[in-house]
């Protein structure tokens, strides 16, 4: 239990105190988000340079790559409310922590193992898809170059855990940024032959991505290892000393987060795949208003994630008032900034498609007719999508898991999915079908998150839970 001291060092007085120190937190996490988005962007637009075939060939490798990927990474980062709740408890532990770090690592290690056996197969998998031969030999190529980055960036996830906890996360910031950098680079060189190096084509992209996972995780590696804060808890001390118990904790808190992620980005993938069946003027004009909500999707997921953290820290030094001022502080600064983007999306948006296509080209006036349609339902989508990011957020952090991801089941597949699928070819409103089932399945997990933090906020007598 947390000492009076302990607990002061986390108190504020005030909703505006805590917006500060959630600001303080949070900004560093959004721009690593951020960062990390601008990579995958680099990648998918120097394969567009090589060629369209390689461009299609990344991206079915993409595609295939991500949803194991993401489960992976849900598992890992159920590190983050642990390690929240820990530091909350007793701001100076120092083995509890360890353990926790630990075992993230060595659960990093144990996912990746399978899924590089299944991603190697990667053409075979793609052949039975009854994908192209040729792209789906480029796509294997690709994967066995980009798989091996899994393992490095899982380790990165749970290093930044560990340091997101302490509220210092500038330096996964500063890290990452290099990365990027680093990153645009290295596919310069690889891919084109650049600076002495082979032209490798989709090849050196995989490969370019592997090194620079390699080196964030290394960056904030050595960062943990030399910074006076951290290094004193030894992380990579007796590293091969198993600890099941911790690891099961892990295991048994990520599931749920890891099966949160897979719904949604199931649910954003298959929604592609549906605007494919209706035409490629509905899909290119959906692949333009999927990104500009993306990107704006960083800030609040940026908010629900030191949600995590500071809800994580109240929860585990039993301040039923912090737990509730930090978490609805969440919310005003998530949700406030969704309402600012929703209303540049109805007010501009074909300034916003500008930046992805020449909007006074006659040949695009389909496409920028259908994503002017879009981004108005975009708007009501960006509401609820931050909504539910921080609901997650805030809920992470009570380690209450398994709930929002039943919430997430209903909502994304149970209703999102099946209601677009039916107003798209049945009801004949063609991708605004699409796009109201992405809406009102984003909504139902809002409001189903919404009212769990309600129910687990009544906290007037002190009791949590």
């Amino acid at each position: 239990m947390a000492t009076l001291t302990e607990t002061r060092l986390l108190k504020v007085d005030s909703y505006w105190e805590e917006a500060r120190a959630m600001l303080a937190l949070a900004w560093p996490i959004i721009l690593t988000n951020l960062a990390q988005t601008a990579m995958t962007a680099t990648d998918v637009m120097m394969m567009g340079w090589l060629s369209p075939d390689t461009l299609a060939a990344g991206a079915l490798g993409s595609n295939l790559y991500f949803t194991p990927m993401f489960f992976g990474m849900g598992l890992v980062l159920a590190t983050s409310p642990m390690l929240a709740k820990e530091l909350g408890t007793n701001r100076h532990s120092v083995r509890e922590v360890r353990r926790t770090v630990r075992q993230g690592l060595w659960l990093a290690l144990i996912i990746s193992l399978p899924l590089w056996l299944i991603l190697w197969h990667t053409e075979e998998i793609l052949l039975l898809m009854g994908q192209r031969p040729e792209l789906a030999r480029e796509a294997g190529r690709y994967m066995h170059a980009l798989q091996w980055s899994i393992l490095p960036f899982y380790g990165y996830i749970v290093l930044r855990s560990f340091v997101t906890a302490f509220e210092r996360p500038g330096w996964a910031t500063i890290v990452v940024v290099f990365a990027v950098a680093f990153n645009a680079l290295a596919d310069w060189c690889l891919m084109f032959g650049k600076l002495g190096f082979p032209a490798l084509g989709v090849v050196g992209s995989g490969l370019a991505t592997t090194l620079s996972n390699v080196l964030m995780f290394t960056g904030l590696a050595i960062v943990v290892l030399r910074e006076k804060q951290f290094r004193r808890y030894r992380l990579f001390g007796r590293f091969w000393r198993a600890d099941w118990q911790r690891l099961s904790q892990i295991v048994r808190l990520g599931l749920p987060i890891a099966a949160i992620v897979v719904f949604e980005v199931a649910l954003f993938n298959g929604a592609a795949l549906l605007m494919g069946l209706i035409g490629a003027s509905s899909l290119a004009a959906h692949a333009i208003a999927i990104q500009i909500s993306a990107i704006a999707f960083m800030v609040p997921l940026g908010f629900g994630q030191a949600a995590t953290v500071r809800v994580g820290r109240f929860f585990g030094a039993n301040d039923p008032e912090g737990i509730r001022r930090t978490g609805w502080t969440a919310y005003m600064l998530g949700v406030g900034f969704m309402t600012l983007t929703a209303l540049v999306m109805l007010l501009a948006p074909r300034l916003l498609i500008s930046g992805f296509i020449d909007i006074h080209d006659p040949r695009n006036e389909e496409v920028v007719r259908l994503a002017v349609t879009f981004l108005a339902f975009a708007a009501l989508f960006q509401i609820a999508d931050g909504a539910q990011a921080v609901g997650s957020g805030n809920l992470r952090g009570l380690h209450d898991t398994t709930m929002p991801m039943i919430y997430a089941a209903i909502g994304y597949w149970g209703v999102g999915m099946p209601l677009g699928a039916w107003l798209a070819f049945r009801a004949g409103y063609g991708g605004a079908g699409i796009w109201t089932g992405l809406f009102l399945g984003l909504a139902v997990v809002a409001v189903l998150l919404l009212g769990r933090w309600v129910r687990r906020g009544r906290w007037g007598s002190g009791k949590i839970g």
